[in-house]
């Protein structure tokens, strides 16, 4: 249980410090494209398999598939990353990262 703490908190720890600066230069703010089939598809894969697949799905740019993958090991960014594969949301954060 103890282990289970502090390695919750490292990672906390770790996406705060690196998810900050990221917030501050966004250049490229977020929009939406249009929900097709293949942006249905692209949320359902990566809700339901893995986050990052439905980036890929919808030709994203490796940094951003990368990223959604990585950070997928968080359950509520599982949740997220469906969501913008299904608006095949463009730009954000990070770079348009996320």
């Amino acid at each position: 249980m103890y282990k289970k703490a502090m390695l919750s908190l490292a990672v906390a720890g770790m996406l705060s410090t690196a998810m900050t600066p990221a917030f501050a230069g966004n250049t490229d703010p977020p929009s939406t494209g249009k929900i097709s089939g293949r942006t249905v598809l692209a949320g359902v894969t990566s809700l339901l398999i893995w986050p990052g697949i439905g980036q890929a799905i919808n030709s994203n740019k490796g940094d951003k598939v990368v990223t959604h993958v990585v950070v997928g090991l968080l359950p509520p960014f599982r949740i997220w990353s469906g969501y913008d594969a299904l608006v095949d949301r463009s730009g954000g954060y990070w770079d348009g990262r996320i």
